[in-house]
């Protein structure tokens, strides 16, 4: 009997590790933006107008750098979000959420507590109780491109414990 893949993983490695990057049309749009400063500093010359090409790209490709930066991760018995950290010992049983149901959730399913980590432009997500008393969030809320992957990891590590 050979052993499972997750009893050889060092409990320090990601049992789950995802990036929430942006889409690629909006790179397209970062670049456009460098086209329209590049035209809005055309009439005061060349190098104005290259100038203004390439800080308002840059600073547009910043922007959709740093919001596409998003992780989601399961590591050491606990999920990272963003720069949240919860221990997996207070979370409840996860819910994968589909387009239609993660969509609810985001808008008037919505509790204000709750710690989200949504992008608009991945449609499904993971939904977690917290059962910790002493914490007042009521769910984490994580949009993911796989979130039955993250859901087993989440179980996983909560077996383990």
């Amino acid at each position: 009997m050979q052993p499972s893949a997750a009893a050889s993983v060092p409990a320090s490695a990601p049992q789950y590790d995802e990036r929430l990057t942006a889409p690629r049309s909006w790179w397209l749009l970062a670049a456009l933006v460098g086209v329209a400063g590049g035209l809005i500093m055309l009439p005061l010359g060349t190098l104005p107008m290259l100038g203004g090409v390439i800080v308002s790209g840059a600073l547009a490709c910043v922007g959709v750098s740093s919001y596409g930066s998003a992780r989601v991760r399961v590591v050491a018995g606990s999920l990272v979000a963003g720069d949240a950290r919860v221990p997996v010992s207070a979370l409840g049983e996860p819910e994968v959420l589909d387009a239609e149901e993660a969509r609810a959730w985001r808008t008037y399913k919505a509790d204000t507590r709750a710690f989200m980590l949504m992008r608009g432009y991945v449609p499904r997500a993971v939904r977690v109780e917290v059962t910790d008393p002493a914490d007042p969030t009521p769910y984490v809320y994580l949009s993911s491109r796989d979130p039955e992957a993250l859901a087993a990891a989440l179980t996983g590590v909560r077996a383990q414990a």
